[in-house]
């Protein structure tokens, strides 16, 4: 399975896994996009991931990190 940007829930579950020893609410935007294209399942245009994605992935990851 390839993710997309548009699998916010499932990017956030495998941010939460990959990197436990980050709090997801002081990730910036920039480490973020980073950490979401390092994702070894992860295979959608770098460029589509903009702030408002990035703002949902942020909230599913502190969602999932809760």
């Amino acid at each position: 399975m390839s993710l997309k940007w548009n699998d916010v829930l499932e990017i956030a579950i495998q941010l939460a896994e990959t990197r436990p020893e980050v709090d997801p609410r002081y990730a910036n935007f920039v480490e973020l996009h980073q950490w979401v294209l390092a994702l070894p399942e992860f295979a959608d245009d770098p460029q589509r991931g903009g702030e408002k994605v990035l703002e949902a992935i942020q909230a599913a990851w502190i969602e999932e990190a809760d």
